[in-house]
């Protein structure tokens, strides 16, 4: 029995970041497990649930807007405690397992994570490990799918926000629609991210323009 740990929702100036763990004895895991990003959204789904009935056990972990946009923290800093909180739920003594490294230094990631878990724990973290090792792959499948559901119900609230990514333009569209009509940001969006500094000035250039 080992572990994986991955974090989806990084980079999108929308909404929250989630990460994921999953315990489980890598052969029992569905056939097709990868990087989520290469994988379609409704085979995501698919395999979601499949990974959550031959796994024994998965751990999710919110990290809000609220949080990213603290000033006393880093991204490098949340997906520590991200990967860490989702570790923590799965985590026993002995475990072992690897992470997808968050930082430029991947032991020195791995350090942090495991320093942030109860558990005595083994942690092993690498670059790209959602595309070599299987429960990495789990996890990542198990993060995005949280963070997509996350996504949809933004959408619910507030109309079509897109992916929530900077370069897409209908997530840029909507933040300027948005504060076009209401003056200020959406509770969604991450204020510390410059693109919601260029939105912002995009608003008052035109609102100077007026005059």
């Amino acid at each position: 029995m080992r572990f994986g740990v991955d974090e989806a929702g990084k980079g999108p100036v929308l909404g929250s970041m989630f990460a994921a763990a999953v315990r489980a004895d890598p052969a029992a895991l569905p056939g097709g497990v990868g990087d989520s990003k290469d994988i379609r959204p409704e085979r995501r789904e698919r395999l979601a649930k499949e990974i959550r009935e031959s796994a024994d056990a998965v751990g999710i972990a919110e990290i809000s807007v609220e949080r990213i946009d603290a000033d006393e923290t880093d991204m490098n800093t949340l997906t520590v405690e991200g990967q860490a909180e989702a570790l923590s739920a799965v985590a026993r003594d002995g475990l072992s397992g690897t992470v997808d490294a968050g930082d430029t230094d991947a032991a020195r990631f791995g350090r942090r994570v495991a320093d942030a878990v109860d558990a005595d724990v083994a942690v092993t973290a690498e670059h790209g490990a959602d595309e070599t090792d299987s429960l990495v792959g789990a996890a990542s499948i198990i993060a995005k799918v949280a963070r997509d559901t996350h996504v949809a119900e933004l959408a619910a609230e507030y109309g079509d926000v897109g992916s929530g990514y900077p370069s897409d333009p209908t997530t840029r569209t909507f933040l300027a629609d948005y504060v076009d009509r209401h003056g200020e940001l959406p509770a969604c969006a991450r204020r510390s991210w410059s693109t919601c500094d260029d939105v912002l000035a995009a608003a008052s250039q035109s609102t100077l323009s007026d005059f």
